[in-house]
């Protein structure tokens, strides 16, 4: 977190759930993954995140349930700390000062009290030398404790928690790394080394990937680089070991996982294919494939009902008895080819953006989670390298959200360039876009920027290195059978043979700017003539934008010379110019403020300013390294309010960006951050709730036992000491008996029997005979009686204290409180 005045910058969300293997609880009913700085634990039946485990100031690195206590987990981070959580609670115990920064964690049972850490062989965090360390976790009540007591167990290790296994209930333990496998012996204080070839005749490459050991034999198991899977046996002797090989991956081996019994080995790479090898049937195997990308992790929980795979698309899937998926957790997916820009869908103010080859993914950044991925290019993607398939490329929304526009392309050669233009249509039954109208290869060359009109008006324009740009409009349909319009192109345009590269409308849509390498044109939308040209300083146009709102009489615009110009529509001049390297420049759509990042000395700078002001709002260096190439303004649900004069630019849109990392980052106020945490903790129903029947059924908080209820609140009794509303009311709804057991439960707490029944009428008979006695024998009890009666219960009432007075109506109504029956909230309170 950099924090700058008032205003911090603080990391959103997606980050990756695959960076390491997830761990399962005892009882499966969790998943356990590191994310970002942080632990989630997810529900394994739900997919929902129940805790978020904060406290590490670093990238978490990895984690490993206790051996000592199934209900605690141990996490590493690069901070160079190790923490203990409890996870059922989501409650940091303990905090370990290691000193060093950690990137992978191990435990084993019997080596009770030690954790083996993989540190950097010099204390340094671009080291590529790493050894595996045992550290003593000292006793102490003390929630910071420094342990710092380390002993060398393996030199020249893999970071890669895969490559690093125990074997033998703790006896020893494998280590694989580039082409050499070695083990060591506790027991012996001893190690032996193997060491394997590239067969370059044959063009297989033997390196190590992975290793995992057999829970009950000395067997150890490695992938290979070559998709080969060799099984070592007799290893504590090294001129007698031998080892067998079993072949299905045609790629690199991804991950290795024994069950828990070792009746199979599971394997994975990038077919995306679950295989279960038989132990000692090794020819026997089964597949489970479709799962979606390559995959990098596999986990199998304590009693082996389920399995997780982590993918390479930031997923986890987790697979009940090998036979079915049953639940996908998806976060954020991070792709190197991500090549469009940022949008937000208008309707679900969801994040959209490039997701799995071929499609859009619409994210959420308000749950953190992905919502749904659209396939663009309808086709099954191939995992193979070098192969060249269609990918999205562009992508905008019209101003409604009921249109979606966008270009793919695939480049089988330099030549060869094959690219669609594809408008989806929102259907409100689905909830989801659908294809529309496909136009084939709309230009004669590559198309450089794709944008929809602001207004409602349903026009599209595109613009093209074959030197036009093409505006597309709805037409309506030209068979009386056919209800669903489609799209045509409606205007073509261009500019003396020079290529546009760039484009963008006015905020009211009247006017449409197209920029053509050095000169940028202003063309009417309502007759489609050119009302003006515009010079500016040598340098092609990269970026346009215009202004917003009283600003909307500028235009703005960046240059390959590193120039920010800014002109004035109503005088066609040129306003101001500065020199900056800008890589993006966008407008808050709800306000006059654009941003700027800049990119200077290795890392990216953010301004904030109105065109029609020299100075800047807002400045902030470094807001991370590298070049920002992807943000967009937010709006807000709700109107950010009380910030102070340098926060101001927050109150209507939130700003979003990605790292070059692909890390989603954005700017927010201290007073923001104070209030989004007090709302994480738990609700307290107060006063002011609505009488509905769940909160009849709770009853006002706070209320002791023997308080009595305001008159005229009287409710119906629920049953007294229901267990099955207990139940209901105190479980968390994760953990929740089936709805059978409790229905039947509950229905059976509400049947009142026909004596009880028989015997509330009697009382209820006898009741109202009392209270009529009483009222006929109080208007002949004098004052002195009264005060005889209030003296006899303890009551003592001052001369000069007012009489209540209360009236027979009154007295009558507290009588009947009084004899109410009010055990029913000991019942719900226990």
């Amino acid at each position: 977190m950099v924090e700058h005045g008032e205003i911090r910058v603080v990391h959103r969300g997606g980050s990756k759930i695959n960076f390491r293997q997830p761990v399962f609880t005892h009882d499966s009913r969790f998943l356990l993954c590191v994310s970002g700085d942080g632990v989630r634990v997810f529900s394994a039946s739900t997919e929902e995140c129940v805790h978020h485990l904060l406290g590490h100031t670093d990238l978490v690195t990895g984690l490993v349930l206790r051996p000592s206590n199934h209900l605690q987990v141990f996490s590493c981070s690069v901070d160079g700390t190790v923490r203990l959580w409890d996870y059922s609670d989501g409650i940091l115990i303990k905090t370990f000062t290691i000193g060093f920064p950690i990137y992978s964690i191990h435990a084993c049972g019997s080596h009770d009290g030690f954790l083996f850490l993989t540190i950097p062989a010099k204390n340094d965090k671009g080291s590529e030398i790493f050894q595996l360390v045992a550290v003593h976790l000292p006793q102490s009540g003390e929630q910071l404790v420094d342990a710092q007591e380390l002993s060398a167990v393996l030199s020249d290790v893999s970071a890669n928690p895969g490559a690093i296994s125990f074997g033998g209930a703790g006896q020893y333990i494998a280590s694989v790394n580039g082409l050499q496998l070695e083990v060591f012996f506790f027991k012996k204080q001893k190690s032996y080394r193997f060491s394997l070839k590239d067969n370059k005749k044959k063009g297989t490459k033997s390196t190590f990937m992975c290793v995992t050991c057999h829970p009950k034999d000395d067997c150890i198991a490695t992938g290979h680089e070559d998709g080969q899977i060799r099984l070592w046996r007799n290893f504590d002797h090294k001129k007698e070991y031998t080892y067998s090989t079993v072949h299905w991956h045609h790629a690199a081996v991804g991950a290795l996982c024994f069950t828990p019994e070792g009746t199979n080995l599971l394997s994975g790479g990038v077919e995306s294919v679950l295989v279960q090898w038989r132990y000692n049937q090794e020819t026997e195997r089964d597949f489970l494939p479709r799962l979606g990308a390559a995959i990098t992790h596999i986990a199998v929980s304590p009693d082996g009902s389920l399995f997780s795979t982590s993918h390479s698309d930031n997923k986890i899937t987790i697979i009940h008895s090998y036979v079915k998926v049953s639940a996908v957790i998806q976060g954020l997916v991070k792709s190197d080819r991500c090549r469009t820009d940022l949008r937000v869908d208008p309707r679900s103010k969801a994040l959209v953006l490039n997701g799995k080859p071929g499609h859009l993914q619409f994210y959420s950044l308000q749950r953190d989670k992905l919502l749904y991925n659209l396939d663009i290019v309808q086709q099954e993607y191939v995992h193979e390298a070098g192969l060249d398939q269609f990918d999205v490329v562009k992508a905008d929304f019209d101003a409604g959200g009921k249109w979606l526009a966008t270009v793919e392309e695939r480049k089988q050669n330099a030549a060869e360039v094959e690219f669609n233009l594809k408008l989806w249509a929102f259907d409100e039954q689905t909830q989801s876009f659908v294809l529309n109208t496909t136009v084939s290869a709309p230009h004669e060359d590559l198309i450089t920027d794709l944008s929809f009109s602001p207004d409602q008006t349903t026009l599209v324009v595109s613009t093209s290195r074959d030197g036009h740009f093409k505006a597309w409009a709805l037409a309506a349909p030209t068979d009386a059978e056919d209800e669903c319009p489609s799209w045509s192109c409606d205007f073509v345009g261009s500019y003396h043979g020079l290529a546009p590269q760039c484009c963008s409308f006015s905020a009211d849509g009247s006017l449409l700017a197209v920029a053509f390498q050095e000169v940028v044109t202003v063309w009417s939308l309502a007759s489609w003539d050119l009302l003006t040209t515009l010079s500016q300083p040598p340098g092609e146009i990269r970026n346009l934008c215009f202004g917003r709102l009283s600003c909307s009489k500028f235009l703005l615009g960046t240059t390959t010379k590193n120039q920010l110009c800014c002109w004035n529509l109503l005088t066609c001049s040129l306003e101001w110019s500065t020199s900056m390297d800008i890589t993006l420049l966008l407008a808050d759509p709800l306000s006059e403020n654009m941003a700027a990042f800049c990119f200077q000395a290795g890392s990216s700078d953010l301004f904030v300013f109105k065109p029609s002001e020299p100075r800047p709002l807002f400045s902030q260096k470094a807001v991370c390294s590298g070049r920002v190439s992807r943000a967009v303004f937010v709006p807000r649900q709700e109107l950010l309010e009380g910030s102070d004069e340098s926060c101001q630019w927050l109150n209507h849109s939130q700003l979003h960006y990605f790292t070059p990392n692909m890390d989603l980052m954005t700017f927010t106020t201290k007073a923001e951050e104070d209030r989004l945490v007090a709302s994480s903790k738990q609700l307290v129903i107060d006063d002011h709730v609505a009488m509905t029947p769940f909160y009849l059924l709770l009853g006002k908080p706070g209320q002791s036992e023997g308080q009595e209820v305001a008159a005229g609140s009287h409710r119906v009794q629920p049953p007294q000491g229901s267990t099955a509303i207990r139940e209901l009311l105190q479980t968390p709804a994760h953990v929740l008996p089936s709805t059978s057991y409790l229905c039947s439960m509950f229905v059976q707490s509400l049947l009142i029997s026909t004596t009880d029944k028989r015997e509330q009428t009697n009382v209820t008979e006898e009741e109202m005979e009392s209270e009529k006695e009483e009222a006929d024998s109080e208007d002949e009890e004098t004052p002195s009686a009264s005060a005889r009666r209030d003296q006899a219960s303890g009551e003592v009432r001052s001369e000069d204290q007012p009489n209540p007075g209360l009236t027979k109506a009154q007295s009558k109504e507290l009588r009947r409180l009084r004899k109410l029956d009010y055990s029913w909230l000991r019942g719900l309170a226990d």
